[in-house]
């Protein structure tokens, strides 16, 4: 463009920011100051976040994240990249109110605006995961880029092209994290017959009162009981207590289903699913979840993400087969629903379970990373006659997404192999290149990175890795490991899948 042409939008530019920062807006001067403040170092958007976190479900969640990870991006990129490029000064202002004198903050570099990149990135990273949630935040973003020319700030060029680059940056999110199918995973059909049980007669289910500690649930387990029960009338549901054995209940629900020829039924966590899979396998029976945990990986995978889901899945008998993730080692078999671990994770979660109890389970778990995370070290299992240092081995019950090392959901749920990824800690400055990889979007061509899909995975000998993780549960493990596939195995209610 010519330096006329340049002239001329700068002009334009100009008077438009006059216009506007000088305009009454009819009495909302005082709250677009003040929501200009608000959004002050991203305060707002973090708040933001933590309200859809909290009362949005798992969609919810993720529009958070996305919106949050854009945000970092984007205001990355605008205030220690494109402002030190362009140097523009601060509208000189003359009788207008202003934010920045008000705050007596000097005058600094104008392009582009830092707040409308944030702005714009938080909202469209919301809106990729739910455009409803992103109609939402929307006009609150677009309320900080107009409050960012009318306190004085910004011309509304710096706030147009914040908030293009604001766009791009959740754009770009996509490459390292594909937005999530409102469809569920493909499944099996079901291994054996999962009957129609009006009313839930002939169902027996155990609601774990341990499950979801940390989460989001406003309801504790006689709460949630007395839901189940609502929705099932005839269903026989019991409170597995503090000082209960939760397998054990589960086992004696298993064998009144198996007697009554219905269905065992389980209320909790991933682990409670783990432990009632394993039994329902056994006694060749159907299997309801319903999510009741902090995450509900398995449950949400499964596309049962209510309780009201599952009863009608249980009502209409409806059910798919999925497979069933087995680990063997000396001292007997363990199953997983959801992943298999070793290395650093299975420890941070052996140092969070020594403390939950005490304080919670996410300050647990942020208490174990810092303790950990300082002095850990890659564990040396031996694989094909050889052996291989590890941070971390991790193995997928089935195609987990996305591509890179943060699976978030599954792709498959009967695909018979596992999902088989690992970092090499024997390569010089391994973590490091490994964060290089994930940032740059290479991480498929890293050599620190590794990924298999497998029906059979054997490691000859575990060495000094002496725990693993199955389903987010730390265990101990020694010897030879085989991890495998027990496909299509596992017979669980799931509502028909709508086109």
């Amino acid at each position: 463009m010519t330096r006329l042409g340049t002239s001329r939008l700068d002009a334009i530019d100009r008077a438009l920011f006059d216009r506007i920062a000088a305009a009454p807006l009819h009495g909302t001067g005082p709250w677009l100051r003040a929501l200009s403040r608000a959004a002050d170092h991203g305060v707002l958007w973090t708040g933001a976040a933590a309200l859809l976190g909290a009362v949005g479900g798992r969609r919810g969640r993720r529009a958070a994240l996305r919106g949050l990870g854009s945000l970092a991006i984007a205001s990355a990129t605008a205030n220690t990249v494109a402002k030190h490029a362009t140097r523009r000064p601060r509208p000189v202002l003359d009788g207008v109110p202003s934010v920045r004198r008000l705050l007596r903050q000097p005058v600094t570099t104008s392009f582009p605006s830092g707040h409308s990149a944030s702005a714009a990135a938080f909202a469209t990273g919301v809106a990729i995961e739910s455009p409803l949630l992103g109609a939402a935040v929307a006009p609150v973003a677009a309320a900080v880029a107009l409050s960012r020319v009318y306190t004085g700030v910004h011309y509304p060029g710096d706030v147009l092209a914040g908030a293009a680059l604001g766009t791009a940056a959740a754009a770009t999110t996509l490459r390292w994290w594909p937005r999530l199918s409102d469809a569920p995973p493909p499944a099996a059909p079901a291994a054996f017959p999962a009957p129609a049980l009006p009313r839930g007669r002939g169902l027996s289910v155990v609601v774990n009162s341990g499950s979801g500690n940390g989460s989001m649930t406003a309801t504790g387990p006689e709460e949630t009981a007395d839901t189940l029960r609502g929705l099932l009338p005839e269903a026989d549901v019991r409170v597995c207590g503090p000082e209960d054995d939760l397998a054990e209940l589960l086992t004696e629900a298993a064998d009144r289903a198996a007697r009554d020829g219905g269905a065992l039924g389980v209320c909790g966590g991933d682990g409670s699913v783990n432990l009632a899979a394993g039994l329902a396998v056994d006694r060749k029976l159907p299997l309801a979840v319903f999510p009741g945990g902090t995450l509900n990986h398995f449950a949400l995978d499964l596309g049962t993400t209510t309780h009201q889901d599952t009863a009608t899945a249980v009502e209409a008998g409806t059910a798919v087969g999925v497979d069933l993730g087995l680990a063997v080692d000396h001292t007997g078999s363990r199953t997983f629903v959801n992943t298999f671990s070793l290395g650093i994770y299975p420890e941070l979660v052996h140092q969070r379970e020594k403390l939950e109890k005490r304080i919670g389970k996410w300050p647990a778990l942020a208490v174990a990373v810092a303790k950990l995370l300082p002095t850990a070290e890659p564990v040396t299992v031996h694989a094909g006659g050889r052996p291989h240092r590890v941070w971390l081995l991790f193995a997928g019950n089935g195609a987990y997404e996305p591509a890179g090392f943060a699976p978030t959901h599954r792709a498959a749920l009967a695909d018979g192999k596992l999902d088989v990824r690992v970092v090499d800690g024997g390569r010089p400055f391994a973590r490091t290149r490994l964060a290089a990889a994930f940032l740059s979007g290479t991480l498929h061509r890293s050599r620190v990175y590794r990924t298999a899909r497998l029906r059979v995975l054997d490691l000859d000998f575990l060495g000094d890795a002496d725990r693993i993780a199955v389903d987010g549960e730390s265990v101990p493990a020694r010897g030879a490991l085989r991890l495998s596939k027990n496909p299509a195995a596992l017979t669980v209610y799931r509502p028909p899948v709508t086109s």
